[in-house]
């Protein structure tokens, strides 16, 4: 089996400190770089559409609730990770952009209900599109098995390695953590905005 910069990292590790167990680590440090990588394709992915990751997030959210394609904004902003003013700000870039419209909630005067335009629904259809092709393509060296035992053991992790994991928004407004592999040696930073 071919190795890559993390095995490198945890050799040395084990050549200098040989009775710690670095397994654990190569996992995640090989995690949150593709995770890093993986924003980066979705990102360029789409681009054509000249759309944002946070744009496709909020759309995605609504096409996915099937007809009327509509959310309370505070339902949606739950959906997404977003704080209610985060939201606010979002939908007013999508509503310039003639994606979502929002009215008034007829059972709540304080609330606002945010729904797919038609130009909405027809970019995040074709966003999907593009969103499912570049994962196919980040992916083409995995078997189907392979990526359902991927998606199987990833999926374990997230519900009983890290209790909040499913708490935590995995969307574009997230900053991730970036693992820097250069020659060997590793440094975290949090990318810039």
């Amino acid at each position: 089996m071919k190795t890559d910069a993390v095995d490198d990292i945890l050799d040395q590790w084990s050549e200098e400190r040989p009775e710690l167990e670095t397994d654990s680590l190569g996992v995640v440090i090989r995690i949150t770089s593709l995770s890093r990588a993986f924003l980066r394709q979705a990102t360029e992915a789409l681009a054509p559409l000249d759309m944002e990751l946070f744009e496709y997030d909020v759309l995605s959210a609504l096409r996915r609730q099937g007809r009327p394609f509509a959310l309370p904004a505070t339902g949606l902003a739950r959906e997404t990770g977003l704080s209610s003013g985060a939201m606010t700000n979002r939908i007013d870039k999508l509503e310039l952009r003639g994606f979502v419209s929002r009215k008034a909630d007829k059972s709540d005067r304080r609330a606002v209900i945010v729904s797919l335009t038609a130009d909405g629904k027809k970019a995040i259809d074709e966003a999907i599109k593009l969103r499912l092709d570049v994962a196919d393509e980040s992916l083409q060296g995995l078997s189907d098995r392979e990526r359902n035992d991927l998606a199987a053991l990833l999926r374990k992790v997230r519900l009983t390695g890290i209790p909040e994991a499913e708490e935590v928004s995995l969307r574009a407004n997230s900053r991730p953590v970036v693992v820097h592999v250069n020659h060997g040696s590793a440094r975290v930073a949090s990318p810039s905005t």
